[in-house]
């Protein structure tokens, strides 16, 4: 089936059309004058702000301007995610899609459903003629997925609307009320290389399913960076190590999927069986969470200057001693991940270290007691540590007036009520919040599964309950 035979056909239409514009994080030049020309073209009114955030209003339809005016909001950029064996160039190709039964999916990349079936969706309702609406305002956000920048930007008095319908959560039968915040904990130093003194040794991880690290970060999939990390440590024991190079993991907001490391040993046999030996427990460790999990130890050729043993070993201390995963669980919402931290990117080349994690929590607090237990053990190793990019969480308003309407429509058109929940994901309610904060917001979307993966899918029947969900909450827009 081609996507342009789905229903709804409006949807996957504007889909195909966003699908077609390279929309990476921090590169969204080309997507912001995608979405410009498309608010222009329909004659509505249409800006641009300082940071790049677009900005389409559109009037209410005919009886409807007596509601309360609703803001849109969905951001434009994606993360972008390949397999290792796929040739694909985010900065130059659009993204090519398949559908796969009730699934559409991408070959071998992220798909961008997030947030692009957002974004195509608020494009379906501009561009509409029959669907009743009050005011609007579509804002389309850049950079949320490593930053936030485009809400951090976004100024007081720019947007008037008084309900927010934030477009971007990944569960169709659930309204989100609050989410997390987050901190980037970046860890980094220089050493000193020299010759490689033993053989030289190729470790590889690889198959993971990788994932969301706020939706999916207490799945217990497992983390490259981590694992790998074991099985360094297990040759400290009888062992000098030094390493060569490091490269493991990719974005701050991606569960890593897969990481190698070269490494100098004197007694390369010696290490190989312990670390096989381990390898075997890790395997069924997770025999039934990463079923396509592949771990290699082998002898290699390939070699260059190394890092010293003494320098070696701190590194793998302190990789082995970062926290990766669930940190705390919320004392007052039910399942709901308080704090946790991913150990995303693990890179040594040259003798520079990086290591990038993402540390989240809907607490200030425990976010910030997470990021100092990272801080702490780094400095401990003789690392520097930087935080950055910090965002606020959202704050839950269950008896908020949008929550109570939308509870009341989806268990009249759907018979069965809806799930209203607090998530572990950074949306940018929060961030948008603080400088509106009369502004009422809630957030919801399709189903999606993957999503910062390249197993991304989203679900076609989902899509279609989604697109009608939403056009029943803006003909019920509550009175001013």
């Amino acid at each position: 089936m081609e996507l342009s035979n789905i229903e709804p056909q409006i949807i996957w239409k504007n889909f195909s059309k966003l699908n077609a514009v390279p929309r990476p994080s921090k590169k969204e030049e080309r997507v912001i004058a995608f979405i410009k020309e498309f608010g222009e073209n329909l004659g509505l009114e249409t800006t641009v702000d300082e940071v790049g955030n677009v900005i389409i209003k559109k009037p209410a339809t005919p009886g409807m301007e007596n509601r309360k005016s609703v803001v849109l909001q969905s951001h434009l950029d994606m993360v972008c995610q390949k397999n290792s064996d796929v040739n694909f160039d985010f900065d130059t190709e659009g993204i090519k899609m398949e559908v796969d039964g009730d699934w559409v999916k991408a070959k071998g990349t992220t798909l961008g459903a997030d947030n692009g079936l957002g974004v195509a969706t608020i494009m379906s309702i501009l561009e509409s003629s029959d669907i009743p609406h009050p005011a609007m305002e579509a804002l389309f956000t850049i950079d949320e997925e490593t930053g936030m920048t485009g809400a951090l930007g976004l100024k007081p008095g720019q947007l008037t609307g008084e309900i927010l319908l934030n477009l971007d959560t990944e569960e169709d039968d659930e309204i989100d009320i609050g989410c997390a915040g987050g901190v980037d904990v970046t860890i980094t130093q220089n050493y000193n290389t020299e010759a490689a003194k033993g053989q030289i040794i190729r470790i590889e991880v690889k198959g993971l399913q990788g994932g969301h690290s706020g939706m999916d970060i207490h799945k217990g999939f497992g983390n490259s960076n981590i694992i790998l990390g074991r099985l360094l440590y297990s040759g400290l024991t009888n062992q000098n190590i030094q390493l060569v190079t490091v490269d493991g993991g990719g974005l701050r907001n991606a569960i890593p999927r897969e990481a190698t490391a070269l490494i100098s040993v004197r007694n390369a046999q010696e290490f190989i069986e312990t670390a096989t030996a381990l390898k075997k427990e890790i395997l069924e460790e997770f025999a039934t969470v990463e079923p396509s999990i592949h771990i290699n130890i082998e002898n290699s050729t390939t070699s260059d200057k190394a890092v010293s043993e003494e320098d070696s070993r701190k590194i793998i201390l302190a990789l082995k001693s970062l926290h990766n995963g669930v940190y705390r669980m919320s004392p007052d919402v039910k399942d709901l991940v308080e704090a946790s931290n991913n150990v995303a990117r693990v890179e040594l080349k040259g003798g520079e270290l990086k290591i990038l994690n993402l540390t989240r929590s809907s607490v200030d607090s425990s976010k910030y007691s997470v990021a100092e237990q990272l801080k702490s053990v780094a400095e401990l190793a003789g690392m520097n540590v930087e935080f950055s990019g910090s965002y606020p969480g959202w704050k839950p308003k269950p008896g908020s007036e949008i929550v109570q309407l939308m509870e009341k429509i989806y268990t009249e058109k759907f018979g069965e009520k809806p799930h209203v929940v607090a998530c572990h994901a950074g949306l940018e309610c929060g961030i948008i919040g603080a400088n509106y904060p009369e502004m009422e917001m809630v957030s919801f979307g399709p189903t999606i599964r993957g999503a910062h993966s390249p197993d991304e899918k989203a679900n076609i029947p989902s899509a279609q309950k989604f697109w009608s969900f939403t056009k029943e909450i803006l003909a019920n827009i509550p009175l001013k």
